[in-house]
């Protein structure tokens, strides 16, 4: 079977889609070697991946150890996808009006002010915020693949 790599996004492209989607996966290295995921709420501003999360979370204690991520974010239903490896940064001291406006992008103002509250609240050990800044991105659109080919040899 062979295959070639579907077209990726243009660098417009990729911001529009990453301010677009809603859910993100980020993958974290284990303490035994094996890889965390787990979906997140996000948020892209000026090029960064900005994530809240309670800082009891593995995915923290994961960074804690070892700073390097992938983050996943996909439309299945387009067939198109960005894939952003790079490091955590680990904010336990940030504004409420950063939790909050990465909120909005999923509900109103007020809804996500407290929210915000909410997760500093009863998150055990308060909450972090994760910023992530992309060192590599690679990306696929394959609505924009015309020259897909499949080859099954048995």
């Amino acid at each position: 079977m062979s295959y070639t790599q579907p077209p990726p996004l243009t660098e417009d492209e990729i911001d529009t889609f990453l301010k677009e989607q809603k859910i993100a996966k980020i993958c974290s290295l284990n303490k035994d070697g094996t890889i965390h995921v787990t979906a997140v709420w996000f948020l892209y501003k000026n090029g960064l991946i900005i994530m809240v999360t309670p800082a009891a979370t593995r995915k923290v204690r994961n960074m804690i150890r070892n700073a390097s991520v992938t983050v996943f974010v996909d439309n299945p239903e387009k067939a198109s996808g960005v894939l952003i490896f790079g490091k955590a940064k680990l904010e336990y001291k940030y504004s409420f009006r950063d939790a909050t406006s990465l909120y909005e992008k999923y509900m109103s103002l007020r809804q996500a002010a407290r929210y915000a509250r909410e997760i500093l609240n009863v998150s055990k050990g308060g909450a972090v915020m994760i910023t992530v800044r992309p060192e590599h991105i690679v990306s696929f659109d394959k609505t924009k693949d015309t020259t897909l080919k499949i080859d099954v040899q048995e």
